[in-house]
């Protein structure tokens, strides 16, 4: 949130580029400016309108569900489009991704509200509607590239529905396709024009998408997005941190475009040479997209509910569990359906290059709560009308989806998570006694996990027990001997114990894995200065002016240097 908050006030700050591919998809963040600039800085009046479009999917899945089974009975369709409305309502993912600055309520409702266009009429799209729904996921796109993925659908429903009365039966489906694509081309323009023709690297979209591919197929891979060593954890480091490895591994700067390609190689190349994982890396994936285990890599969702701020309501297993049996009951009674299946189908196989979480795979849950409901519907309707086989034949295809969904996750550090970011929020707003009973207990499910430890060191040090703090942070280094936090938090209490020397080694080693930090810069020319190595301390106060020429507490020390030196040559000379 941080990232694209951050990213709109430079915008707004008159920083329209900075004359480089975008490294993260750039429309949320140009959007958040205009309304910025439209309303003033202040969080409302996006959290407003993203609750409105939170509020239009639900209308989505209501008209949704009257279209596809109004066939099987208009009182059926009408009844599972009000349980499938409120559901989304109720579902509590939802209702805080649409009050969050994220762009995950804007996309679900483009993704659906082109679902129903698709499926409203019995017609194809016409060439105007082909060429504007091509448009419209182009734009969206802009925001979060996996919507590229409906555009298979709409070059379905364009080739598979009979066309509207033309005079060429034969060409005007080909021309609606191409409409179709050129609609996207335009749409996804801001970003490949700025890439090319200002920046001058060739990339479509962003350049972090290499870095993604890496994250979702790499040695260490889970399924999950789980960062590999050196790379933390936060959407803007582990940008700068995979910009920075892959520079250090090319031995010279690097345009973005370049960084991306040097990632998805060394993905491209650990799929081909161990096929076998890889394939088996795509089941976990493929099980992960249905499990209801809740991956939710900022935690906001389980922190939002437990701070009151979200309604109680549904989560993923139950909508999953229910769902799949109606999928293959709805296939042969309400063929419309199918539509909504290939639709979840595409967003699957959107995410299984990548990595799931539950903000990647919430846009298909309006489709299954249009199936969750149904199949609660027609069960209704089949216990009373005394149907029992088909009753029947619905709870045991429930049966099976529910041991299929509910299926435990067995990595302790998976469960670790909520707490851990639980803790590092405590931590952050000074509440010790929260922070130390979450983290306590992500240490418990997952003591070798080196962030556990540096956020256990951090409590430690805010707590001002010392000693134990330097042991989590050795026990960091241990497990990652990379982690740049856990040099600097030894530097910095080296330096305190006026140890001159080893706070310089710590500092050193954290430069090496950062060597843009301008902070880091500053404390080992602190460290140098104390030690009378005034040489090296100028040195490394010039580095940390040349990253942040603007700080105050860099000039001061580079001003103290100066003068220790002409005091020194004043002695020389006496």
């Amino acid at each position: 949130m941080h990232f694209y908050d951050e990213w709109a006030q430079r915008i707004l700050a008159g920083q329209l580029t900075d004359h480089q591919a975008f490294y993260g998809l750039p429309g949320y963040a140009y959007l958040l400016a205009a309304l910025y600039r439209l309303s003033g800085y202040n969080p409302f009046v996006p959290g407003l309108l993203q609750a409105i479009l939170d509020a239009g999917t639900a209308v989505l899945v209501y008209k949704i569900s009257i279209r596809l089974f109004g066939g099987v009975s208009t009182r059926v369709a009408q009844n599972a489009g009000i349980v499938a409305a409120v559901g989304w309502a109720f579902f509590v993912p939802a209702q805080t991704y649409a009050v969050i600055l994220m762009p995950t309520a804007l996309v679900v409702f483009v993704f659906w509200f082109v679902v129903w266009w698709l499926v409203r009429g019995d017609a194809a799209p016409g060439k105007l509607c082909a060429l504007t729904l091509g448009l419209l996921i182009g734009i969206t796109a802009t925001t979060i590239a996996t919507i590229l993925f409906l555009l298979p659908l709409v070059v379905g429903a364009v080739l598979i529905k009979p066309a509207i009365k033309a005079n060429n039966q034969i060409r005007a489906p080909i021309v609606s396709v191409l409409l179709v694509f050129v609609g996207a081309f335009a749409g996804t323009a801001p970003c490949w024009a700025h890439n090319y023709f200002i920046a001058h690297d060739p990339v479509t979209l962003s350049a972090h998408s290499g870095i993604n591919f890496w994250i979702g197929n790499n040695p260490s891979a889970t399924g999950y997005p789980r960062f590999p060593p050196g790379l933390r954890a936060s959407q803007a480091a582990m940008l700068r941190d995979s910009i920075t490895a892959a520079e250090s591994a090319a031995g010279r700067p690097l345009k973005r475009g370049e960084v991306s390609r040097f990632w998805s190689a060394k993905a491209r190349d650990y799929i081909r040479h161990n096929p076998r994982e890889w394939f088996r890396l795509l089941g976990v994936k493929l099980r992960n997209f249905w499990n209801a285990f809740q991956y939710d890599d900022l935690s906001i969702v389980t922190t939002l509910r437990e701070q009151g701020v979200t309604f109680p309501g549904i989560y993923f297993g139950l909508v999953a569990a229910l769902a799949l049996p109606a999928i293959v009951m709805a296939w042969r009674i309400a063929p419309l359906s199918r539509w909504i299946t290939a639709a979840i189908v595409l967003h699957l196989l959107a995410l299984l290059p990548v990595f799931m979480t539950e903000r990647y795979r919430l846009p298909m849950v309006p489709g299954l709560l249009v199936f969750a409901a149904f199949g609660l519907v027609m069960l209704w309707q089949n216990l009373a009308t005394q149907d029992f086989a088909s009753a029947t034949a619905y709870t045991a295809l429930f049966i099976g989806s529910a041991v299929f969904v509910s299926w435990p996750q067995h990595d302790p550090s998976l469960w670790a998570l909520d707490t851990y970011n639980s803790g590092l929020q405590a931590l952050d707003s000074g509440d010790l006694t929260a922070a130390g009973q979450k983290l306590d207990l992500a240490y418990a499910y997952s003591p070798l996990n080196a962030e556990i430890n540096f956020a256990e060191g951090n409590l430690q040090l805010a707590r001002s027990k010392t000693t134990a703090a330097k042991s989590y942070y050795f026990a960091a280094l241990r497990l990652n001997p990379q982690h740049e936090g856990a040099y600097n938090n030894l530097g910095i209490l080296a330096l305190q114990e006026k140890r001159w020397d080893l706070a310089a080694k710590f500092f050193g080693k954290a430069l090496e894995q950062d060597s843009r930090n301008a902070k880091t810069y500053y404390l080992l020319a602190e460290a140098h200065f104390n030690s009378g190595d005034f040489p090296n301390a100028r040195n490394e106060v010039s580095q940390a002016l040349r990253f942040n020429p603007d700080q105050s507490d860099f000039r001061n020390l580079s001003e103290r240097i100066e003068r220790m030196k002409q005091t020194q040559q004043g002695f020389s000379e006496n």
